[in-house]
């Protein structure tokens, strides 16, 4: 990583890998709980795919994957309308993302008793990086003050260098400042904001 009058650039390598957080079609526009222009990122995904795919790097995609009565659904008394119930139209990733055939899926919050907004909460995440020596990770998705904000707080806790894709995010924004605080929060907690044009390989 080289920094100079405050931009940062990588150098992709062995040991990289790319996690984008929850982008399935309920938080889509049209979707039970729509993250407001988050189809705006599914190109630019696509063009990060591509590029660690090329170079034979892990992707990996993590997904809301509730039963039908999750504790996070009002009916339930949780704060969110039903989204992302398992097998349902709304959890799948939308057609336009292009997957590769060797993508790991970490299905998340999957038990009715417990929610959960990171990416690393009571799933494989973890250990699967560990498995294949994954040293840096670089993070973009839905929604950049839920899911992965606490997806890259659990990465820099446990050790990870952590790249934030700022492109690549968009936030809910109940409150008009609340992605852009997100982003300030992770680089506070040491996560390094990146673009795609600041990445080689």
């Amino acid at each position: 990583m080289q920094t100079g009058a405050g931009r940062v650039t990588a150098k992709l390598a062995a040991g990289d890998a790319l996690i984008f957080v929850d982008v399935q079609n309920d938080f889509l526009p049209g979707g039970s709980l729509a993250v407001p222009a988050g189809n705006e990122i599914i190109p630019i995904l696509n063009r990060y795919i591509a590029l660690f795919h090329a170079y034979g790097l892990a992707i990996f995609a993590t997904r809301d994957w509730h039963p039908p009565d999750h504790c996070s659904f009002i009916e339930q008394g949780g704060r969110w309308p039903p989204h992302c119930i398992e097998a349902s139209p709304g959890a799948a990733f939308p057609a336009s993302l292009e997957f590769p055939c060797d993508i790991h899926i970490i299905s998340k919050a999957t038990t009715r008793e417990k929610d959960a907004y990171s990416g690393f909460a009571d799933t494989p995440l973890n250990a699967l990086l560990r498995s294949s020596g994954i040293g840096r990770v670089f993070i973009g998705g839905l929604a950049t003050e839920y899911c992965v904000l606490n997806t890259v707080k659990d990465a820099l806790q446990l050790g990870y260098e952590t790249f934030i894709l700022t492109d690549a995010v968009r936030a809910i924004n109940s409150s008009s400042d609340d992605g852009l605080h997100a982003l300030e929060e992770m680089e506070h907690l040491g996560a390094v904001p990146i673009h795609f044009e600041a990445i080689s390989a």
